[in-house]
């Protein structure tokens, strides 16, 4: 059975930097983002359906632009969930909130840095300007997907996270890490 792409890999007008796709999304988060419409799901929405399916594979095709930037974002859900799960005790909703946003705004690395785990299957960007502008990006939909990450986890109103979520902080996507 094989993983689950990207449905952006088809839209043929999608800024790139390096080969990773530059997607619009659904925000309130300053950033250089272009603004999706409301109504329509964007590349966050698709990585938290894709998560845990897309998850249980060691093997995955890059079919697309919009493929690097899926698996960039599977494998930082995948750091959220393993941050979560190594606190000492359960946290809450907003102690869960305060925790993946200051993981998301941390230094972590982009495609082309000598630390990035995937750079074979990168490219890097193709000037400074251009490198900065993907950081400045990454952080932004990482603060939005952590938002939503952590409305997804609390979405029963127990005061914890969802077991069914937690049950991944050890699954590792392609076996990898960004190792934030």
């Amino acid at each position: 059975m094989p993983a689950y792409h990207s449905s952006f890999n088809e839209h043929p007008d999608v800024r790139q930097v390096g080969n990773t796709a530059v997607l619009p999304i659904r925000t309130r988060i300053r950033g250089p983002a272009q603004i999706a419409d409301a109504s329509e799901a964007d590349i966050i929405d698709e990585t938290l359906d894709l998560f845990r399916a897309n998850s249980l594979f060691r093997n995955f095709e890059i079919k697309g632009a919009a493929d690097r930037t899926l698996i960039i974002l599977i494998l930082f859900v995948s750091d959220c969930l393993a941050k979560l799960g190594a606190a000492r005790t359960v946290p809450t909703q907003i102690e869960a909130s305060k925790l993946l946003n200051t993981l998301s705004v941390d230094n972590f690395p982009i495609p082309g840095d000598a630390n990035f785990p995937l750079n074979s299957h990168y490219a890097a960007p193709p000037s400074r300007h251009e490198s900065d502008f993907l950081r400045q990006y990454l952080v932004q939909v990482r603060q939005e997907l952590a938002a939503r990450l952590t409305e997804k986890l609390y979405a029963d109103g127990t005061g914890k996270p969802s077991k069914w979520w937690m049950a991944f902080q050890k699954r590792r996507f392609m076996n990898r890490s960004l190792g934030s």
